[in-house]
Parts: structure tokens; sequence; C-alpha cells
């Protein structure tokens, strides 16, 4: 289930901070490596998770792959608990 791999992508501190800074504007791996300070192999693989989550679209340009975020994703995932929410308060 889509929303699954939303809250395993979650989970992980360095990928909602990748979350945060593709709200900003897309960027490269590299870009996100620098300003998380962790290596371009880790942002990868965190970028793989989120893509499969949907949270994320990539976008070849040459030799690089740039990076942005997936808002529609975002947005099922904040009606999913506002439902929830919604349905404990009555």
């Amino acid at each position: 289930m889509v929303i699954d791999r939303v809250f395993k992508a979650f989970s992980d501190l360095n990928r909602r901070q990748i979350i945060k800074l593709l709200r900003q504007r897309a960027m490269y791996p590299s870009e996100l490596a620098d300003l998380l300070g962790v290596s371009k192999p880790t942002v990868s693989e965190h970028l793989k998770i989120l893509h499969t989550a949907g949270l994320v679209e990539k976008e070849r340009q040459g030799n690089n792959i740039l990076y942005f975020l997936n808002t529609s994703i975002l947005e099922e995932a904040a009606y999913y608990i506002i439902e929830i929410i919604d349905k404990e308060s009555k």
C-alpha cells in the first residue's frame, strides 16, 4: 500500500530533511549531500526510498538527475491522517 511506503519514508530524519529541502526547490543529489553533511551514496539510498514511496520524482538532465517533490502524495498522506483524527474526535 502506498501509505505504508510513505510512513516508512518519513521514519528517517534525513529523509524528512530531504523532503523539506525539496519543498524549496528541485535539487541534485550532490546538493542534498552537501546540505545534509552526508555522503552521496547515503543520499542516493534515501532518494531511492522516497522515490519508491512516490514522494519524489526525478528528471534526467544530461549526466545528472534532478529530484523534485511530488506534493500530491504528501497531500494524500495528510488526508489519510486527517481522516483518522476526524474519526477519533467524533
